[in-house]
């Protein structure tokens, strides 16, 4: 099973809890992919993640870790209409995953607040011929943004977790063009925004597989994505697998408990300093 993270030295905490939660379910051998970069912005300065966590992260899973370093790719083709907006310049790394021959035909994206529930391998192992990317619908995106002139058609898909074809990725020019709307044309969720609606085919499966609001009997990945809650007044919510009081005071969360002691034990031996 090939995963594919992708971001600065921010995602390394995300990460681990993320492939630990995975390996509990899954008999098959994971292949993971890091692709990061070091870059700066007038506002501050990102750093890649290194080997030193990749080989650590090898050790405690016991699978292969491999490391891209997109830095050069990422400042020449750098997404300066959107290198200062409210998500970080490192979140529109995954437009840079077709320029690696590194990656395989089947790639499964995720983001580093993505925490595995149950087995992914019937969602992996899916067919996508025909399809560049497979995923879920946002969970507030797809009732206000439409890339469909059927204005009720529900068709804007949430980019935490895709499943990638690779191969037609890179024949269609998707991503190659996603970058260089990101270069030119200021968007909110530009990563998001830019696949949704260059796309030429996406295939849609249940929110089983990015559930994005509450753990759900058949949920099989939980994103901990910004929430809205309306009470006591209406406010935006972030809660991230790894701020482990908030996930238990404030979302009452206790399903991956076991996930996250072993996170605490291991972090701290391969974290980058």
């Amino acid at each position: 099973m090939n995963i594919l993270y992708c971001g600065d030295r921010g995602i390394e905490k995300g990460v681990l809890i993320s492939t630990l939660s995975i390996l509990k379910y899954t008999s098959e051998p994971l292949k993971i992919f890091i692709l990061t970069a070091g870059f700066e912005t007038e506002e501050k300065k990102y750093l890649p993640v290194t080997k030193k966590f990749c080989q650590g992260l090898e050790k405690v899973l016991k699978q292969e870790v491999h490391l891209i370093d997109a830095t050069d790719e990422f400042i020449r083709k750098f997404p300066h209409k959107n290198g200062n907006t409210s998500f970080t310049p490192g979140c529109m790394l995954r437009l840079y995953a077709d320029m690696f021959s590194e990656l395989p035909d089947r790639v499964l994206y995720l983001d580093n607040d993505i925490v595995a529930l149950k087995d992914p391998a019937e969602f992996y192992n899916m067919n996508i011929e025909g399809h560049e990317i497979t995923g879920v619908l946002d969970n507030y995106g797809a009732h206000f943004f439409h890339q469909d002139r059927d204005e009720n058609k529900k068709d804007y898909l949430n980019s935490g977790v895709l499943l990638l074809n690779m191969k037609m990725i890179r024949e269609t020019g998707l991503f190659a063009e996603a970058r260089a709307m990101c270069r030119t044309k200021k968007m909110f969720m530009p990563d998001q925004s830019s696949i949704n609606e260059l796309c030429h085919t996406k295939q849609f499966v249940p929110r089983k597989y990015n559930e994005q609001a509450k753990i759900r009997e058949d949920t099989v990945f939980r994103h901990y994505t910004t929430t809205f809650e309306p009470l006591p007044f209406p406010h935006p919510q972030k809660v991230k697998p790894w701020q482990i009081d908030r996930l238990h005071d404030i979302l009452k969360e206790h399903s991956h408990d076991d996930i996250l002691a072993l996170y605490e034990k291991y972090y701290p031996e391969i974290k980058d300093e």
